[in-house]
């Protein structure tokens, strides 16, 4: 169950309990992988987003900057690299990355598989997986058009300033 806020106080305010359970959540499949939104901004009143996120080698982003949100990367299985102001780190199981707003930054998978969770703040990033994203049931298809993923971006405070990452 969700909770019901008003919106009628500033950003960052929560002021209802918030229980989600996956009959609750929504997953779509996003730029080659799974992703689970586990509380969205309109459950935390824009303050945060969390989505967990599954995907094979290869799984990854393009190099981009968040106008107005920080990107916490949280590993639990598998290894990612993440790109950030020019430095390539490696992230493992247990590893944490914090990715400042206004800086280039992406992602990929290195390992076979891996499973993450991104914390957003303040939330919004999952209004852009729900709109590029595709529900579970449809066909698995290509990456979608980079000038249209560019576009949609746009429109969600993110811009794309280079190619996707490779494993």
């Amino acid at each position: 169950m969700t909770s019901t806020h008003t919106g009628t106080h500033p950003l960052g305010v929560v002021t209802a309990p918030l229980l989600t359970d996956p009959s609750t959540q929504t997953a779509v499949q996003f730029l080659g992988g799974l992703v689970h939104l586990r509380a969205g901004s309109a459950d935390t009143e824009g303050a945060w987003a969390l989505l967990e996120h599954t995907g094979d080698r290869g799984y990854m982003s393009p190099l981009h900057v968040h106008d107005a949100d920080e990107e916490t990367f949280l590993v639990l299985d598998g290894e990612l690299r993440v790109e950030v102001g020019g430095e390539r780190l490696a992230v493992g199981a247990g590893g944490l990355a914090l990715l400042p707003r206004g800086q280039a930054h992406g992602f990929v998978v290195t390992s076979p598989s891996a499973r993450f969770l991104t914390l957003h703040t303040p939330g919004g990033f999952d209004r852009f997986v729900a709109e590029v994203g595709l529900p579970l049931d449809a066909p698995a298809g290509g990456p979608p058009d980079p000038a249209e993923l560019t576009r949609i971006a746009a429109g969600h405070g993110i811009q794309i300033v280079g190619p996707p990452l490779l494993p």
